[in-house]
């Protein structure tokens, strides 16, 4: 059985017993008890209409649950809406479902959970494994989500940055557990890519498709960082690159520029240089200072340093860098490598040092320190 086949089901089966008046809470619970049942029954008896199929197991799920829990009146009424065999209706209502599972009501990691749960298909248990938290925890957070959108009427446009920023978190999740957020959100930004046109939402994809590229390449067989600069760009993958480049220039030339089309772009020339040091830097700073325009992110200022250091040399990278907080993410370590590649090694070496204690992430710490070690002890990395 194809796994992903009932996943990717999950979003208009849940619509549909939505549609026919089941409260959100209780409609994914259903269709979560039909999933597993198909996991259990399609291997030896594959049905002929799956998404039919699975309506009907949720929507009687669902009964069974009404039939406990309510009133004789409105279970009978229940009982006459049920749907007769045959193939299910092929209103398609995902975009509905990513528009509430990013409700602004919602925190950014409850608004994910609830992404993953009710549009991606996954289980409790797969969700937890992911976040590395306990499977009661992810199960507390996500009823307390489908709570808090119980309820909520579709009756105006949802917001479509919203969902593109959840969808963006989940990407950067990366991988852990037995689930791949990575590749999920990927997934899951094609389905929203193909119920609505949008050049944003082809910005994301694009952007996704072109860092997931390079995956391969990210880690050295020790699981230690490999910066970009260092990476084997023959383990990158060219067919990737070249889906994420054409679905971003098809989506540029609607001229309707936007944040995730701007990164997309800055990752297509770095995905576009057959070497590091034939990267366009001086294009690069110009889709940062049009990234700039468009949020006026501090972090995309940082990022610009970077880009200006590589174009300009490193002292017009440090000036830039001087004009923002040094309590940004990352500024420290930033600093180090403007320094470093000014040939000034000894405040290079202290940076990174201080880097590795502000690091985030333990790969990062561990490569800081080794880039802080080398500059000690007189070898360049």
């Amino acid at each position: 059985m194809n796994e992903l086949l009932p996943r990717s089901l999950t979003p208009s089966v849940l619509a549909v017993l939505v549609r026919r008046g089941a409260d959100f809470a209780a409609a994914e619970d259903a269709v979560q008890d039909a999933l597993v049942e198909a996991v259990r029954v399609w291997p030896d008896d594959p049905p002929r209409d799956p998404k039919g199929w699975l309506v009907t197991v949720a929507w009687r799920r669902f009964l069974d649950a009404v039939r406990s829990e309510s009133a004789r009146r409105r279970r009978e009424d229940l009982v006459d809406e049920e749907p007769g065999p045959g193939p299910a209706p092929s209103v398609d209502d995902t975009l509905q479902l990513y528009f509430l599972c990013a409700h602004p009501s919602l925190t950014p990691s409850s608004a994910v959970a609830l992404t993953l749960r009710a549009v991606g298909g996954l289980t409790t248990r797969q969700i937890a494994q992911a976040y590395l938290v306990p499977e009661a925890t992810m199960a507390q957070r996500i009823s307390r989500a489908k709570r808090t959108v119980s309820g909520v009427r579709f009756d105006r446009p949802g917001d479509v940055a919203t969902v593109l920023r959840v969808l963006y978190l989940v990407f950067n999740e990366g991988y852990s557990g037995d689930v791949d957020l990575a590749a999920e959100s990927i997934r899951l930004t094609r389905q929203l890519a193909a119920a609505i046109d949008h050049p944003e939402v082809a910005g994301l994809l694009a952007l996704m498709l072109l860092h997931h590229a390079r995956r391969a390449s990210r880690t050295a067989p020790d699981g230690s960082l490999v910066p970009l600069a260092e990476q084997d760009r023959g383990r990158w993958d060219t067919a990737m690159i070249a889906e994420g480049v054409g679905i971003l220039q098809a989506a540029l030339a609607r001229d309707r520029l936007g944040e995730f089309q701007a990164q997309a772009a800055v990752a297509a020339l770095h995905a576009d240089a057959p070497t590091a040091g034939e990267t366009d830097w001086v294009q690069i700073v110009e889709w940062y200072d049009e990234l700039v325009a468009l949020t006026d992110s501090p972090v995309v200022r940082l990022n610009r340093a970077v880009a200006v250091g590589e174009a300009d040399g490193p002292r017009a990278g440090l000036a830039e860098l001087a004009a923002l907080s040094d309590a940004l993410p990352r500024h420290t370590a930033v600093a180090a490598y403007l320094h470093e590649r000014d040939g000034d090694l000894s405040t290079a070496a202290r940076l990174y040092a201080e880097a590795a204690h502000r690091a985030p992430t333990l790969a990062e710490r561990d490569h800081l320190t080794r880039r802080a070690a080398r500059l000690n002890t007189g070898h360049r990395p």
